[in-house]
């Protein structure tokens, strides 16, 4: 039960609820054809409530890919999380590359879905065109994170630039692909992390 003395985390409750409800919607039925109608009857809120936490359809997706991205509403930026400076902290220039690849699996799973909504949508709107360039210049900003841990550790194949190698990342472990192996190929994350790993190790580290 909500806890009647706390306003502030029965808006929690709420929010996620919406969200949740979003995220199922606009996978399902793209940016389009979602409403905030759908999105409150899902959440079973009513849409005055939808409008009032999130202003417009655009903010509402923009939310929906912060948190699928983040796995929680929590304020910590990605890479300002414990798991990332675990990374930062390892020596051995394979187990950075398996760890991101890890990491990004278990975030591609939640956030690849709707990213591709983004991208549908930003052909004809330029609330998501905008969403999807913001988008795709925080994977840049991720993958260069994870490139300079390898550069730290002097461990990138030599001639290897910090930007080619990002490039090389964001190609590599890109939403479009995953969804590529994991929708049209059939196979399972585990299976795209393994290979992607492997694919990523041969590509950045020395032979």
């Amino acid at each position: 039960m909500p806890d009647v003395k706390n306003p502030k985390g029965r808006s929690a409750q709420t929010k996620g609820r919406i969200v949740r409800a979003a995220y199922e919607l606009f996978v399902v039925r793209g940016y389009a054809g979602t409403t905030f109608q759908q999105v409150a009857d899902t959440a079973e809120v009513s849409v005055q409530t939808v409008y009032f936490h999130y202003g417009s359809k655009s903010q509402l997706l923009k939310h929906v890919v912060d948190a699928a991205s983040a796995g929680d509403d929590e304020p910590v930026p990605l890479l300002d999380r414990p798991w990332f400076a675990a990374l930062q902290a390892e020596r051995d220039p394979v187990a950075v590359v398996r760890g991101w690849t890890h990491a990004s699996g278990i975030i591609l799973d939640r956030v690849a879905p709707v990213l591709a909504v983004v991208r549908d949508a930003a052909a004809v709107d330029a609330d998501m065109a905008a969403q999807w360039a913001a988008n795709s210049e925080q994977r840049q900003t991720a993958h260069g994170a994870f490139v300079a841990i390898l550069s730290g550790l002097r461990a990138l194949r030599p001639r290897l630039t910090k930007r080619r190698a990002t490039d090389i990342t964001v190609g590599l472990l890109s939403p479009d692909l995953f969804l590529v192996m994991i929708r049209e190929c059939g196979w399972t994350t585990g299976q795209w992390e393994s290979w992607a790993a492997d694919q990523l190790a041969h590509a950045l580290l020395p032979h």
